[in-house]
């Protein structure tokens, strides 16, 4: 099985720590393990790089690691770009987008992930209309892109996984190193996708979390 099938296999919750931001900190997760990483693209983000400094670091660990980069309401031409020529293996659409803005890496067959923010199960009415690889389930947050840190109601996220089993779901806001056990057993989702839960500062990965975070997903199993 190919990391990314495995990263998004909805029978067994795998780990996204998401939000970094130096070299250093991509090659301890691939030496820990990690099955993938999110690198934010977002200019406004805390945790924003540029895609001119993280393309070498991202090349290197081509084949180690998956490489998800995190995109809000972006013209489509920079993740079509960094997909195209290897520096990312999927995008990730934490935005507005609609699912027209979709097409073109559905027609393209590249792979990506479509961030929705739950508030209520109205929130999920159109998940199949964007023809995702997978979902990502987060805290609804209007004007806040990027991940909140906040938790939803996990009920929604369980009732997402019971309508469609064969797409791969990635539970986030509010995951810690307390609540992640908790997470896997209740929810099941295919990954855990966590940011400020895996860090000491926003964009500093604190490795005793990330440890932490994959022994409570290899215990809730």
């Amino acid at each position: 099985m190919s990391l990314q099938k495995s990263f998004l296999d909805p029978a067994t919750t795998s780990l996204k720590v998401c939000g970094v931001t130096t070299p250093a900190d991509a090659h301890k997760l691939v030496e820990l393990r990690v099955p993938a990483l999110g690198i934010n693209f977002w200019p406004n983000s805390k945790r924003y790089i540029s895609p001119d400094l993280a393309t070498p670091f991202l090349k290197e660990l081509a084949g180690d690691i998956v490489r998800v980069g995190v995109f809000v309401n972006a013209d489509p031409e920079l993740p079509l770009r960094l997909l195209e020529s290897g520096v990312i293996d999927i995008a990730q659409f934490h935005g507005d987008e609609e699912p027209d803005y979709t097409v073109p890496f559905r027609d393209a067959q590249l792979p990506f992930i479509k961030a929705v923010g739950v508030k209520s199960s109205d929130s999920l009415t159109h998940i199949a209309d964007y023809g995702a690889t997978a979902i990502l389930l987060d805290a609804h947050a209007p004007g806040v892109y990027g991940g909140t840190g906040d938790a939803f109601d996990w009920n929604l996220a369980k009732k997402v996984i019971a309508d469609y089993p064969q797409l791969p779901v990635l539970l986030a806001g509010g995951i810690t190193t307390i609540n992640a056990e908790s997470a896997v057993h209740d929810v099941r989702p295919a990954a855990l996708d966590v940011a400020s839960g895996s860090e000491s500062e926003p964009g500093v990965k604190d490795f005793d979390k990330v440890q932490a975070l994959q022994s409570a997903i290899l215990r809730a199993r």
